[in-house]
């Protein structure tokens, strides 16, 4: 009959089941797995409504709380003008709503939506419940890219034509290449290849630039780079929102469509295998969406922690394990947890900003241990 696999304890097909009750109970266990028994459910509509209204009340406080408070009835109607393409109104708060806070909240939104799909699909990926979008290695490739463009200055950026996001990209994509040559030796992509490769790659890469900190020429500078490695949202502008948007969307896409495929994986390799999931395959792509992913994100805020590791548990608690319902909940969820996050990294201290990776740490740490407390509690 079907025995235990190794990571998740799930049943699976062994070659004795391959005909007989055991094959069998392996295909019942994928397909409760992979198709529930009722889809998303009331519940995760509900959840998923009340995300969704969470959301546009932090874009609102967002947009309005700052250094100078901005009337409600200001900032839609500065919101109306600018969609419309009307002229800013002198002596109005048209500029700071349009220019400065709306980019920003908005970019806080897509990279919070980012980082919580990325860290679901890592957590899947893996089959490691400790999991989040910076295991793999990617993000010291694009901090090592950003941190070259800041302190070495035109010596990269001009020569190679790359501002501080590109370079950062261009640094994830070095990531992806090393890690994906690591990990496919011995021809395949296995969760613990993936894990170990990941890290690998991260701890090289992460002493590179640690150096290049050291290298930094003048104290601003170096403030400059521990800044963009703890996260941040500053640069936001209207001109850096499409890359990362269309980027999360696509990405979303691209996850839900493998949703089912992926509930088979975490129960798995032989059972997904059972169940007719192209394992490898399948392995390959995510490892491919997720890193381009992660890239994108890192390039434009720098790395943010926590937001991957804890939305997804806080998501489970409410609406299951299901990846259907579990991937866009994780988005929406990560989306309303950044953009509070960056408001309170805004307005916590009076003339001072924080680094956004600064709150996310204080305040993922204590609400994951109660997380996971409470899920350790659960029969």
């Amino acid at each position: 009959m079907g025995g235990l696999t190794k990571d998740t304890g799930a049943p699976a097909a062994d070659g004795r089941a391959a005909d007989g009750p055991g094959r069998r109970t392996a295909r019942g266990a994928g397909a409760a797995g992979t198709t529930g028994a009722a889809g998303p459910g009331p519940r995760a509509g509900l959840v998923g409504s009340v995300l969704g209204g969470a959301l546009l009340a932090a874009l609102t406080a967002a947009v309005a709380l700052g250094s100078t408070d901005v009337p409600l009835s200001q900032v839609w109607s500065a919101v109306v003008r600018g969609v419309t393409g009307g002229e800013p109104v002198p002596g109005t708060s048209d500029l700071i709503v349009w220019q400065l806070r709306l980019p920003r909240a908005l970019l806080a939104a897509v990279v919070g939506a980012g980082l919580g799909l990325v860290g679901t699909a890592v957590q899947a990926l893996v089959r490691n419940p400790l999991a989040d979008p910076y295991l793999l290695g990617v993000s010291s490739g694009a901090s090592l890219g950003a941190v070259a463009a800041i302190v070495l200055g035109a010596g990269v950026g001009g020569a190679l034509g790359l501002g501080l996001s590109s370079a950062a990209f261009a640094g994830a994509l070095a990531a992806f290449a090393l890690v994906w040559a690591v990990a496919r030796r011995g021809g395949g992509f296995s969760p613990l290849r993936l894990v170990l490769a990941g890290v690998g790659v991260g701890q090289f890469l992460s002493g590179f630039t640690s150096y290049l900190v050291l290298r930094a020429g003048d104290e601003q500078q170096t403030q400059g780079v521990l800044f963009w490695l703890m996260g941040s949202l500053g640069g936001a502008r209207w001109e850096t929102l499409p890359v990362p948007a269309v980027t999360v969307a696509a990405g979303l896409v691209a996850l839900q469509a493998r949703a089912r495929a992926l509930n088979a994986l975490q129960m798995g390799d032989e059972t997904a295998a059972a169940l007719g999931v192209r394992v490898a395959g399948l392995r390959r792509e995510l490892f491919v969406v997720t890193s381009v992913l992660t890239g994108v994100l890192v390039s434009v805020s720098g790395a943010i922690g926590f937001v991957g590791l804890m939305v997804p548990h806080a998501c489970r608690l409410v609406a299951g394990g299901d990846l259907r319902r579990l991937l866009p909940l994780s988005a929406l969820a990560g989306a309303v947890l950044l953009v509070v996050v960056d408001l309170a990294a805004r307005t916590v201290l009076p003339d001072q900003e924080l680094p956004v990776g600064v709150v996310t740490s204080l305040i993922g740490a204590p609400a994951l241990l109660y997380l996971l407390d409470r899920r350790l509690e659960r029969p």
